[in-house]
């Protein structure tokens, strides 16, 4: 491909692709363990208040992980509240995991509202803590946050 043909085909790519209006990020975990005292935690600041959004726990855990489901807590710092939610996610339906796999990873990226909701003006605090009877939880790669706009 000539030069300003590659110009030409990456000007009109770009045009193509809209702004992704999401934050997303993931904390690791070393030696694949998630202790509950590790509470990673995410902070991002919303400035559209027309908008609603959708919520959603991330999750990446090997095929070993012995859970159909996990417990966790996720503390909220609001610009003018402060709550915890605990929420029981279910993993697996038993015959199969419910995320997406990729070899032996599994990533789910699960809504923790039911519905979208709207968002105040300013900074928001994710904390996630596991709160499983198994500590550390085993086989886990990372925990995060999705927040997305909703359509």
């Amino acid at each position: 491909m000539k030069p300003i043909g590659l110009l030409v085909f990456i000007a009109v790519l770009l045009s193509a692709c809209g702004k992704i209006e999401v934050f997303e990020k993931t904390k690791p975990f070393p030696q694949q363990e998630w202790k509950n005292s590790d509470m990673p935690s995410f902070t991002f600041n919303i400035s559209d208040t027309a908008s609603r959004y959708n919520l959603y726990m991330v999750l990446r855990h090997t095929d070993a992980y012995r859970y159909k489901n996990i417990w966790v807590e996720i503390a909220v710092k609001a610009p003018d509240t402060v709550y915890n939610i605990k929420r029981e996610f279910t993993l697996s339906d038993n015959t199969r995991w419910l995320g997406s796999a990729m070899d032996d990873i599994i990533e789910h990226r699960i809504n923790f509202n039911t519905v979208p909701v709207p968002l105040k003006k300013g900074d928001y605090t994710f904390t996630l803590k596991q709160v499983m009877r198994e500590d550390p939880l085993q086989y886990m790669l990372n925990a995060g946050v999705r927040v997305e706009k909703a359509k």
